[in-house]
């Protein structure tokens, strides 16, 4: 029963600290235009990047990224069953898309989803990082490079961990990643996609 108990109260817990938009207070701080009201009015990096500065969307980065590792590491620290692990690193994740703080209006979990990877397997979360920047360096665009990482994590996480719980999981999210990117993939085919700023 307890065990039960600790995978609600943990994923729980999870789903609040990945609610908190990064982006939102990152902007609000530095006296940046609401990312939510510019650009593509995604509260990510991508969008802070364009419409802000090169200092906000680190910061975004990093605390989209850490909503994502800290919930995950910790866990792996107390209670380091797959299944739990999965679900808070699941709930840090819907808590950037869905955040309870926002109206359940969130970001499409780029960074946060790396987190949660680099949480569950560090080794898998650099090697998904590094396609992301090896795409990214050829065609310049921050989507396509996304999607293409997010493709192929599943696979690599399978083949390091052999984890049904934790592959399905990134599978899982993976396939959010996408369902999020729907306007992206749209331009793309359309040939309006726009660039990484590289200003």
């Amino acid at each position: 029963m307890n065990y039960y108990f600790d995978l609600i109260l943990f994923a729980g817990l999870a789903y609040l600290i990945g609610s908190f938009s990064t982006a939102i207070m990152t902007c609000k701080i530095m006296g940046i235009e609401d990312p939510r009201k510019t650009g593509s009015k995604n509260p990510g990096a991508t969008n802070v990047l364009r419409h802000g500065s090169k200092k906000a969307a680190i910061i975004t980065l990093s605390g989209d990224m850490l909503k994502g590792f800290i919930p995950v590491f910790l866990i792996t620290q107390f209670q380091p069953d797959n299944l739990t692990i999965a679900l808070v690193g699941l709930s840090a994740f819907l808590g950037h898309l869905f955040p309870v703080y926002y109206g359940f209006k969130g970001g499409k979990g780029v960074a946060t989803y790396y987190g949660v990877l680099l949480g569950i397997n560090w080794l898998v979360g650099l090697i998904g990082i590094a396609i992301w920047l090896t795409v990214a360096a050829i065609l310049k665009i921050s989507s396509i490079s996304a999607l293409v990482s997010f493709f192929f994590t599943p696979f690599v996480l399978w083949h390091f961990s052999q984890s049904i719980e934790l592959t399905a999981t990134i599978t899982l999210m993976s396939l959010l990643v996408f369902w999020r990117h729907q306007s992206n993939i749209k331009h793309l085919i359309e040939g309006k996609e726009g660039k990484i700023n590289k200003t």
